[in-house]
């Protein structure tokens, strides 16, 4: 068998077939071997990162199926053997072709190294990086975009999510991607304010792109593929487990220029994140919150005991990546919209913010974002009963 050839176990005419009319304009033998990888291996697995280094796609398949005692990259002779067994199980025909038919049923594309639209980024991961990328959307705004991730707690507070609000929406006002994982909490707040904003959000998945998950984002994930793209390294009908959201998280790291985690407990996932975008060299941010929040603990943490730069605006978020403006630019106009909502609210009078919204003409998303902003200097203070005028 030579090395244009794909092993037996996974060539057939329905496997050729799918990998051709998903993608007529890429060569099909890359093609069905990339889409047998991603089927085959969990995400992040190394020995296979290595071996298709090495050999390319369909020559790594030949090997890891052949009778060859020596896989040609470096490693324990055991790992390549214990790896071979993982893979094995998982080679059925029907399954590549079940994820070529998925992709293109959900009218998605499969990415492949190479294509203008790879983020280049993500090949810091080494054999790490992924064989492939599964996209619904647009990829390509991601290939040479200012891009920064935004992460932090499912059970986020109100502070935590009107921060998030604030800091993607002025970075996706200004240009920036903004990245994040598509979950509830403060992944959520950034896509929908950098939506708000008008600017451009993608969303990395732990399971395929056919799937909404968490269900509740089945719209966010529709807002965010008009302009934007969900993007995942598990194929269509890959369901997400908790080792694939860690390893989903080293490529929302990695495509970020910086990373900034908003709120995140002791032991948040989105600690797991800052991990990986430290070992990339990754510049960390960490937004601080009050000492005694459980919420903020991790971010603590992370200011503490890793290095993070402590950041309370988008302005300082620009400068994790080298952005600093000059003297002219640094002048910060005043913001209509914080003067309307200063005038909604009142010294004596708690309101809540569907009220301050209706009284200033804002969106809520809107109100929010500048509430968690002016909460940070004391402008305003929130009760039991909502918001008013700091004292």
């Amino acid at each position: 068998m030579t090395a244009t050839t794909i092993p037996a176990v996974i060539d057939t005419e329905e496997v050729r077939r799918a990998a051709a009319l998903l993608r007529p304009d890429a060569d099909p033998i890359e093609v069905a071997a990339r889409a047998a990888w991603s089927v085959l291996v969990e995400p992040g697995d190394g020995v296979a990162g290595a071996l298709i280094a090495a050999c390319g796609p369909a020559e790594a398949l030949r090997l890891a199926f052949s009778d060859t005692a020596l896989l040609p990259v470096q490693g324990d002779p055991r790992a390549m053997a214990e790896a071979r067994r993982r893979w094995l199980p998982r080679a059925r025909p029907a399954a590549i072709v079940d994820a070529l038919h998925g992709c293109r049923d959900v009218g998605g594309r499969m990415l492949l190294p190479g294509d203008p639209e790879w983020p280049s980024a993500l090949d810091d991961l080494g054999a790490h990086a992924p064989v492939v990328l599964w996209t619904r959307g647009d990829p390509a705004v991601l290939a040479d975009a200012v891009a920064v991730a935004i992460v932090g707690a499912r059970a986020a507070t109100a502070y935590g999510e009107s921060v998030a609000a604030e800091l993607a929406g002025d970075l996706a006002a200004s240009g920036a991607v903004v990245v994040s994982g598509g979950a509830y909490g403060i992944d959520g707040a950034a896509h929908r304010a950098a939506l708000g904003a008008g600017g451009t959000t993608v969303a990395f998945l732990a399971g395929g792109v056919d799937r909404a998950y968490p269900i509740g984002h089945q719209q966010l994930f529709d807002r965010i593929r008009t302009g934007g793209a969900v993007i995942s390294e598990v194929p269509c009908g890959g369901a997400p487990t908790k080792w694939r959201f860690l390893q989903r998280n080293r490529l929302i790291a990695a495509a970020g220029h910086a990373t900034v985690v908003v709120e995140a407990g002791w032991r948040s996932g989105s600690l797991n994140t800052a991990g990986h975008a430290a070992s990339l060299g990754r510049p960390l941010g960490a937004v601080p919150g009050p000492v005694t929040s459980a919420a903020s603990a991790g971010c603590h943490r992370l200011l503490r005991e890793y290095d993070a730069v402590c950041v309370t605006n988008a302005a300082e978020v620009r400068e994790l990546w080298g952005e600093v403006p000059d003297d002219a630019a640094s002048v910060v106009p005043p913001d209509p919209d914080r003067g309307r909502l200063l005038d909604a609210l009142s010294d004596r009078v708690a309101v809540d913010a569907a009220e301050l919204a209706r009284r200033s003409g804002l969106s809520l998303d809107r109100v929010r974002a500048l509430l968690g902003t002016l909460s940070l200097d004391g402008t305003v203070e929130q009760t039991e009963l909502g918001w008013r005028r700091g004292s």
